[in-house]
């Protein structure tokens, strides 16, 4: 799943964790130091004015966003020469740092709507609660100001999703075609020709969005954790528990956590259930496809107790997900309310304008969302389970050592057409060698 993608897995992934950490930790000990040495901030940066306070640039985001890039691509060089998995190199190591680069600014810029959420609506409760204060221009110019960031944003969203479309399907030919490399000793296995077909399709797209939502979750606490641990000191006090320092980040902390566990709990049987589901799903589609060629196959009877299987499986799994979503919906929408009822108090007290109710709210949900990653995704992590189960056991008929990297017109692959038995030929009035059928 992975080897035939990416350059020595294992190695690849712990080193891309040991580099992050690395990167981290030169920002904060030498980021300073750097700066004054490569930074471009001062060619490119915006510096605030009096009538433009809130510019998105500014010459120290520039340098964050400078090293950023340069700490990514610096990380893909050394792998275009380690593993033997260069076809894919451009698509599997410079694709998956690109997508990642990109989820990391589009959280910045969800941080700077944050703060510029708030300054929009204390002007607006200006404007409602002292008519005249705030003229039109005033309210048009900061909605242009917020239309520069967003038009671009929107075209970098578009181009990424169109980018990784093409990065799945790359991964998913990588897969099939190192599976298609082995297919001597593999097409034996149960269902064989739907784990080519489509669980290695189902693989690369769950996969990539996990990925993608886990990363950016992560993203989204490094930024916005402070900046609601920031916020906290306007809420005055707790219901119940009264004040507590970093109030709404331990709320929304122990909210994800209750709701992470409950759906574990209540939906551990689910992953057998599908992977069981997709066995004899295979069973019934087998014996269809023989029926194609076979006219003694797909009888009615047999075709009866197939699909009795799967009904029965089916229904099994109904009956599972019925109590599990019962939880899950509950546990989701009663999730809305938490920082409404956190506030309260504050909210009765007086003490949030309604541009700082705006900021906490927005912020508190962005990171109770990344604290319940695992709640929001366990119906697709159920999935991905199943299909991960289907493939391990599929790739254990596979040599540790095979080789990877390969593609449709790899010569290691076009090779093992040796393997396969020699083609069926017609009586063609003497031309032998012809193919039957052409």
């Amino acid at each position: 799943m992975f080897r035939s993608f990416f350059p020595e897995p294992k190695l690849f992934f712990t080193s891309a964790l040991a580099w992050t950490a690395l990167a981290m930790a030169i920002w904060f000990v030498a980021g300073p130091t750097l700066a004054n040495l490569i930074s471009l901030g001062p060619i490119l940066g915006q510096v605030p004015t009096e009538a433009n306070p809130d510019v998105f640039l500014t010459p120290d985001k520039v340098w964050l966003y400078q090293y950023v890039l340069m700490a990514g691509y610096l990380f893909c060089i050394p792998w275009y020469w380690i593993g033997n998995n260069r076809r894919w190199y451009w698509w599997s190591v410079v694709g998956s740092v690109t997508i990642i680069e990109v989820v990391f600014f589009d959280v910045q810029i969800g941080a700077w709507m944050n703060a510029w959420y708030g300054d929009f609506f204390n002007m607006i409760q200006g404007a409602l609660t002292a008519p005249g204060t705030i003229t039109l221009d005033q309210i048009y110019g900061e909605l242009w100001t917020v239309l520069y960031v967003l038009l671009p944003r929107i075209a970098v969203l578009v181009l990424n999703a169109f980018f990784i479309a093409h990065y799945l399907f790359r991964w998913r030919r990588a897969m099939t075609f190192f599976y298609m490399s082995h297919w001597p000793r593999l097409r034996g296995v149960e269902g064989a020709s739907q784990r080519v077909q489509e669980d290695t399709q189902r693989f690369a797209n769950i996969v990539e969005g996990l990925a993608v939502s886990l990363v950016g979750s992560v993203m989204t606490l490094l930024v916005f954790l402070p900046l609601l641990w920031e916020l906290s000191q306007h809420i005055t006090e707790l219901p119940i528990v009264g004040q507590v320092n970093g109030s709404l980040v331990w709320v929304a902390l122990i909210s994800a956590a209750a709701g992470t566990v409950l759906l574990g709990l209540v939906g551990i049987k689910l992953p057998g259930l599908e992977f069981q589901n997709q066995r004899v799903e295979a069973a019934l589609r087998k014996e269809l496809v023989y029926g194609e060629d076979h006219h003694e196959r797909a009888r009615p009877l047999d075709t009866k107790e197939f699909f009795l299987g799967v009904q029965r499986n089916y229904f099994r799994l109904y009956g599972h997900y019925l109590y599990f979503n019962v939880a899950r919906y509950v546990y989701l929408q009663g999730a809305n309310f938490v920082p409404l009822i956190a506030m309260a108090p504050s909210i009765a007290a007086g003490a949030l304008t309604f541009g700082l109710f705006q900021q906490v709210s927005n912020a508190f949900s962005q990171v109770e969302d990344s604290f319940r990653f695992l709640a929001n995704s366990w119906t697709t992590i159920i999935s991905l389970i199943s299909v991960y189960k289907r493939l391990r056991t599929f790739e254990a008929n596979i040599p540790p050592d095979a080789i990877s990297g390969v593609d449709y017109d790899d010569p290691r692959y076009l090779a093992t057409d040796a393997e396969f038995a020699p083609l069926p030929t017609d009586n063609d009035g003497g031309k032998e060698g012809v193919p039957a059928g052409l």
